[in-house]
């Protein structure tokens, strides 16, 4: 079964105080936003990030590879939109609020599990305080027994088809959902909860925000690699840098396109990760390879760190050579590796240096890359 989610980032924030969409301010390095989407990785087919028009711009930025629609008046309009975005082939959805952040990845596949199993699987964790029904005067009316009560979280999955008519339904009567497990009980249907996680809490004040800094705080925040690669330059072949192919005399030898400064930031982000280095996973005795472009060498570390569990912060790379002069083709590079890590390009950086005549690089024989990138381990 095919199975998306719906990220949902439409809200103002507003009791957090920050003057913009609290899902685009930073979290331990990294915006809330791309947080919550990147515990998605590897389960889901894919991904609809539902947010504010004037949001739009900065969301794609920051997620260029994902789909990104824009939101309702309500939050019931906008899951419709969202729901209305969503490939024909999709038959179960996962509708997840990006200020829950810290949403693990076992969560998410009990969601799952409970979809495929019961039609429904909403998240939720047993309530630890005794619950009261009060009346406007503050009179209570009843003491629910609190072994019944779960506090629902997200994500909340359900069929696509289901999910849909129940919005539909409450739309036509003017009616609004507190969330989107309501409108399945409102069109009577059955909702199913799993087992949440304590630590899955929605930012909504200043001291959430803080709470989740801590919680993240409690390991490392990030893990650093360092990526190192050189290649002779020779008549005949041409000198492809970062996916861009330079105009110059000579190009670099190599069994793939030997796209040096690619080769070393594959080996950064695979040093992050512990994963070895691109020998053991694209050996150059494999014909598979044979002139191969690295950027889609590159495409493949990438999905093989978000299957990990690992999401990408950002990418640094210096290319060492003394002539051709690089700088005209920075920009072009630049986008080249954001598109293919799916990172914004402001998290790429890529500068070019000489050695003044010195060693190899200096005397036009071959270019090196350096490169060093910093990755997070998704919770």
């Amino acid at each position: 079964m095919s199975v998306w989610a719906l990220i949902m980032a439409a809200g103002s924030g507003a009791r957090m105080g920050l003057g913009h969409n609290k899902v685009l301010a930073p979290l331990a390095g990294m915006p809330v936003l791309a947080r919550s989407a990147a515990a998605f990785n590897g389960l889901v087919d894919g991904k609809i990030i539902v947010t504010r028009a004037e949001d739009m711009e900065a969301v794609r930025a920051m997620l260029p590879s994902e789909t990104v629609v824009r939101g309702g008046k309500t939050r019931q309009q906008s899951v419709l939109r969202g729901l209305e975005a969503l490939p024909a082939r999709a038959e179960i959805v996962l509708v997840h609020d990006a200020a829950r952040p810290l949403v693990t990845r076992r969560v998410i596949e009990r969601c799952i599990a409970s979809a495929r199993a019961h039609g429904s699987g909403v998240a939720g964790v047993p309530v630890k305080d005794t619950i009261k029904r009060v009346d406007s005067h503050g009179a209570v009316w009843e003491t629910p027994p609190r072994a019944a009560l779960r506090a629902a979280q997200t994500p909340q999955a359900f069929g696509v088809v289901t999910l849909r008519a129940a919005i539909e339904a409450l739309e036509a009567r003017g009616e609004i959902a507190t969330d989107d497990a309501a409108a399945i009980e409102a069109s009577g249907g059955t909702v199913y909860m799993v087992e949440g996680a304590e630590t899955n809490l929605k930012l909504t004040t200043p001291e959430d925000l803080r709470m989740a800094e801590w919680m993240l705080g409690d390991g490392p925040r990030g893990r650093v690699g360092h990526g190192y690669d050189a290649h002779r330059l020779v008549a005949g072949r041409p000198l492809i840098l970062c996916g861009v192919t330079i105009p110059y005399e000579k190009g670099l030898l190599g069994y793939s396109d030997a796209d040096v400064a690619t080769h070393a930031l594959m080996d950064a982000l695979l040093g992050a990760a512990a994963l070895g280095d691109i020998g053991c996973l694209f050996p150059d005795n494999d014909p598979a390879y044979k002139g191969i472009s690295s950027m889609l060498l590159l495409r493949k570390v990438a999905r093989l760190l978000r299957e990990k569990g690992f999401s990408i912060g950002n990418a640094d790379v210096t290319i060492v050579a003394q002539r051709p002069k690089l700088s005209p083709y920075r920009d072009a590079m630049v986008r080249a590796v954001a598109a293919a890590l799916t990172i914004p390009p402001a998290a790429v950086n890529i500068k070019a240096t000489t050695t003044e005549g010195l060693g190899f690089e200096g005397e036009g024989l071959g270019i090196c890359a350096f490169a060093v990138s910093m990755i997070h381990k998704c919770p």
